[in-house]
């Protein structure tokens, strides 16, 4: 029997190491992402580097999402869930939320939250710091055990936009961050802002981004053709668009009505020296509950069609010292 040259029989088994690194795994189901999930920053966050993971697990990589943000800024939980971790690592301050079988990741972020308390979506749960490993961006990650998925599959790959910043673009990207931060700050209240949202005279937002598709007054109503007030302003949205607070105020009272659906009252107190209250209609669900305070621009739910309704969209009402009033003159 002839024995191969030594050289040549290392080769052949190199060759056959690669070949079966080589072979892919097999397909696994698709992870059972949490839902209803959104942004963990407000508004339509800019992603300044996309998901790019390692072909090995050791390798280097991005292993989640970067989104342009300024240090303070708020941070809310991508979706319901518990949390896992709120600590350091390496000097780096970390928070993980578990959500059942992925879990999703915040750096560099500031918490006072503990182990094993529970997040609702939209929640605040710490502020940025600086230190990360880019300039004024969030990192966020979402993991399945020990693997690293897009984090965008929790937005369905929408609203961002993507913009792959090089070393020697970062001062613009900071240049940005602070003119938005600079809009922000010159809001009547404190609360942030979606960068988006109009804000009104009064300093109220619009509650959703969407264009007005039926105003305050008489009209024909579409399902029980009876002409009638149309006591308020339906903004055209799709069903699970984010509902946010026009102005800071208490929850007080959230309820089911047949006609007017999933219904929630919030009490702004005395505004521009008037007594304002505002009434959000239709909605897929609330994520907020009565006497709780909200701040202005905060997440309280998410358009639907519930109740008498043609299609998605919100129903805002307003009232002015106790008068039912056009929406549009205080927006």
């Amino acid at each position: 029997m002839r024995v191969l040259p030594r050289h040549l029989r290392i080769a052949l088994l190199v060759a056959a190491c690669l070949s079966v690194l080589a072979i892919p795994t097999p397909a696994t189901a698709a992870p059972a992402l949490p839902m209803p999930a959104g942004w963990p920053l407000r508004g339509a966050p800019v992603v300044q580097q996309g998901f790019s993971p390692p072909a090995l697990a050791w390798a280097s990589g991005h292993r989640g999402i970067d989104l342009v943000a300024r240090p303070g800024e708020e941070i809310l939980a991508a979706a319901s869930g518990t949390v896992r971790f709120a600590e350091s690592i390496a000097g780096k301050p970390v928070v993980s939320i578990d959500h059942g079988s992925v879990r999703t990741t915040y750096e560099p972020v500031v918490s006072t939250l503990r182990v094993g308390e529970r997040v609702e979506l939209g929640q605040v749960i710490g502020v940025l710091k600086t230190g990360g490993h880019c300039l004024g961006c969030l990192h966020w990650g979402l993991r399945e055990g020990r693997n690293y998925l897009d984090p965008l599959l929790l937005v369905g790959n929408r609203g961002g936009r993507l913009r792959l910043v090089a070393e020697s673009q970062r001062e613009v990207v900071e240049r940005e961050d602070a003119a938005r931060a600079m809009a922000a700050g010159s809001a009547t209240q404190t609360s942030a802002v979606t960068p988006s949202a109009r804000l009104g005279s009064h300093g109220f937002l619009h509650p959703v981004i969407g264009a007005v598709t039926s105003g305050f007054g008489m009209r024909l109503h579409p399902l029980r053709k009876v002409w009638k007030l149309h006591d308020g302003t339906d903004f055209a949205a799709a069903c699970g668009t984010a509902i946010r607070a026009p102005y800071a105020g208490v929850v007080t009272r959230a309820f089911f009505n047949p006609a007017y659906g999933n219904r929630l009252f919030l009490s702004h107190g005395s505004v521009d020296g008037v007594q304002v209250k505002t009434a959000f209609n239709h909605a897929a669900r609330y994520l907020v509950r009565p006497g709780q305070r909200v701040s202005r621009g905060q997440l309280i739910g998410e358009v639907g069609s519930t109740g008498l309704s043609t299609g998605c969209h919100l129903h805002l009402m307003v009232w002015l010292n106790g008068q039912l009033s056009n929406p549009m003159s205080w927006l």
